[in-house]
């Protein structure tokens, strides 16, 4: 006896169909990484005979990620009227270009430019620098980070 198979037909009924829609909005993060950070301007950091006296930090990290073209990173600080000189640079950015050392004031200044579509990092270099002809005191600053149009 010969067997032929055939496949079974599975027999449609009815069917339906809908739009499905992926839909980026602009993505943004950015994230400071390390904790706070003290700049102790002591005895070590002191040289007889100079007026000037600086602490240097790189201890923390800022990271960021963008889904947009032209972006840059700027930097300010919330404390209008500083006693002593805070100076930051992005060190080693892994993506865009490190602006100038910046001097931190309440005006943004650029920090990283062209980090467009990327994820990357850089570490933080603080310096703080006092004359003694200031005298002792503290500064304290809260430092913000925007990622913006370039």
């Amino acid at each position: 006896m010969l067997l032929t198979a055939h496949p079974a037909r599975a027999q449609v009924y009815g069917s339906a169909a809908h739009t499905v829609t992926v839909q980026v909005s602009v993505i943004t993060a950015v994230q400071v990484a390390g904790g706070s950070v003290s700049l102790n301007i002591s005895n070590a950091n002191v040289v007889a005979g100079q007026d000037q006296m600086t602490a240097v930090d790189q201890s923390t990290s800022l990271l960021w990620g963008t889904n947009s073209s032209a972006r840059k990173i700027s930097v300010a600080t919330n404390l209008a009227a500083p006693k002593f000189t805070l100076q930051l640079f992005a060190l080693n950015p892994t993506q865009g270009t490190a602006a100038a050392q910046v001097t931190l004031s309440t005006i943004a200044h650029d920090l990283v430019l062209n980090i467009g579509r990327s994820t990357g990092s850089c570490t933080l270099q603080y310096t703080g620098t006092a004359l003694a002809s200031q005298g002792t005191g503290n500064d304290t600053h809260v430092i913000t980070f925007t990622v913006a149009a370039q």
